[in-house]
């Protein structure tokens, strides 16, 4: 018969694997966010953003990126990537984005 300090001691080795396992999982989901962004740029930004086609703003351009950022700010560059621009469709290629991934991918981009 299980004494009750063998069943406590059971359920805190269980607690304790469930929370290492908690914690190296949302450390793979952090990784994999940032490891997201660069895929979905690279399926959806790069063929302008890479090579500065129809006037894109190149990646890796931080002076430029910069001044767009302050002359219109974050909220309004949303903006234009959701609702496109004469050079740029609706959504910039990306149909499943949120706002949160529209600013990550430009903050990625003006690094």
């Amino acid at each position: 018969m299980l004494s009750m300090t063998m069943i406590f001691a059971r359920g805190n080795r269980s607690f304790a694997s469930s929370i290492s396992a908690l914690i190296i999982s949302a450390a793979m989901i952090t990784g994999a966010g940032a490891a997201n962004i660069a895929t979905t740029y690279n399926e959806s930004c790069a063929a302008c953003h890479d090579s500065g086609a129809l006037n894109a703003i190149k990646k890796g351009n931080s002076a430029k990126w910069q001044l767009l950022i302050k002359q219109k700010g974050m909220p309004a560059l949303i903006d234009s990537v959701k609702n496109g621009m004469i050079q740029m469709p609706a959504g910039g290629l990306c149909e499943a984005c949120s706002n949160d991934d529209y600013r990550k991918l430009i903050e990625y981009m003006s690094k």
